[in-house]
């Protein structure tokens, strides 16, 4: 049996329910990442006898393929045409990995690998399912404070944009470091059309002579806080900035 067209192909590989190895990465927005889809050291493949397929888990989305003697890719999806690549120097040493360029908030998904033989009765050699989580930064957190506050409260709001995945957001009592009740603030996150996060928190606090607190714009995936501080005294708004951060090794998929 001879597949000639992709459409052949792509039947064959949704009946196929083989074990799939599990892998998961992580990139920034903007980036170029790898997904990896390689057999052992020292493997040797014949590019006129390997179908290889790349798709979507769950929406079967067609990434990018390598089909003998067949160089069309009109079956890419629009989104993946030019922005996924297979070498094929690398296919001949059993490298099938991806080269995904300037990612973006939509490619947080799983994207899964098939290598088969012609040769072998188009037998599975490789199925690889990838995770691929997106992440980008917060910009950093800007307080603002009423010039005049209201009798009885005052209120502090918090801006940051253009970060992904969906952040966290507290407000902290600066003075002891403790949360603050996060009843007496109002989240507003929305996606941009970026497709990255912008938050606006507002914080009403009963009126006190000297309020010291802190924002703080969580990023879970980068395992990120940006802190930035205000302080009230004498009714007069004296702002001071404090930016922390606690980076995962992440630049090492960049």
């Amino acid at each position: 049996m001879r597949l000639g067209s992709p459409g052949l192909l792509f039947l064959l590989f949704s009946s196929l329910r083989a074990d799939t190895q599990e892998k998961e990465v992580r990139a920034m927005v903007g980036s170029d990442v790898e997904l990896s889809c390689t057999c052992p050291e020292g493997s040797r493949f014949d590019l006129n006898d390997v179908y290889v397929y790349w798709q979507t888990s769950e929406s079967k989305t067609v990434v990018t393929y390598h089909i003998p003697q067949n160089s069309s890719l009109e079956n890419v999806d629009s989104r993946y045409r030019n922005r996924a690549l297979m070498s094929p120097a690398g296919m001949r040493r059993g490298d099938f990995s991806l080269r995904l360029f300037n990612v973006t908030p939509q490619d947080e998904q799983k994207f899964h690998c098939l290598v088969l033989s012609q040769s072998l009765g188009f037998q599975e050699v490789l199925s690889i399912e990838v995770t691929l989580h997106v992440a980008a930064n917060f910009s950093v957190p800007v307080v603002s404070t009423p010039h005049s506050p209201s009798q009885d409260e005052l209120t502090f709001t918090c801006t940051s944009i253009n970060g992904y995945p969906r952040p966290n957001v507290y407000w902290i009592n600066k003075t002891d470091n403790s949360l603050l009740d996060q009843a007496l603030q109002n989240d507003t996150i929305f996606l941009n059309t970026r497709g990255l996060y912008d938050v606006v928190s507002v914080l009403r606090i009963a009126r006190t002579p000297s309020v010291n607190i802190g924002c703080c714009i969580e990023n879970v995936l980068l395992q990120q806080n940006l802190t930035v501080g205000s302080q009230t005294g004498a009714w007069a708004v004296s702002p001071e900035t404090e930016l922390t951060e606690s980076w995962n090794l992440l630049l090492l998929l960049l």
